[in-house]
């Protein structure tokens, strides 16, 4: 079975559509900082946004490992736990760092704002979906999962920067 990771290099109008409005490219894989786990376990940078954020595969391992978010202001959450669900959150609310409390009402506020912007976003996100050959969750599900993983799987992933030996601030407290 080919990984995820080729098929998001190959399938151009997907990796179009994660690195718009999704904000995840996967040719900025290096962060600004040097950074760690507090735990000591290995950290990857992957790839990265528009605004020197980076993903970071946390751990040994494949596609599956737990993925981190570190923004350029000194911020981290661990947001998904592998790259098959990290591309199902994207799509669905690619809105994702400014939804601070997780709720419905805060993600339709903010998918508001994208649609009015670019009112073809559902139909370039399904198409993406559909090229990945993914299912793509509600929106409900997808905001219980970050804020799951965020809040409480992520009390693990602390990050570090190790210049200073400073931990990064958690970028939701829910």
């Amino acid at each position: 079975m080919e990984s995820l990771m080729a098929a998001l290099r190959e399938q151009e109008e997907a990796a179009r559509f994660l690195a718009w409005p999704g904000d995840f490219d996967l040719d900025r894989g290096d962060h600004a900082e040097e950074v760690h786990l507090a735990s000591g376990a290995a950290l990857e940078g992957f790839a990265g946004d528009g605004a020197g954020g980076t993903y970071f595969f946390c751990g040994e391992g494949g596609e599956e490992r737990p993925i981190l978010y570190a923004d350029s202001e000194g911020g981290a959450a661990l947001i998904a736990v592998g790259l098959h669900e990290l591309v199902r959150l994207l799509p669905v609310v690619p809105w994702w760092r400014d939804c601070q409390t997780f709720t419905d009402e805060e993600s339709r506020e903010c998918e508001a704002e994208y649609l009015e912007d670019m009112p073809d976003l559902v139909s370039r996100r399904d198409r993406a979906a559909a090229a990945l050959g993914i299912d793509l969750p509600e929106l409900a599900e997808v905001l219980a999962r970050l804020r799951e993983v965020a809040t409480r799987l992520g009390e693990d992933f602390v990050l570090i920067s190790t210049p200073e030996e400073h931990p990064y601030e958690p970028l939701f407290s829910v």
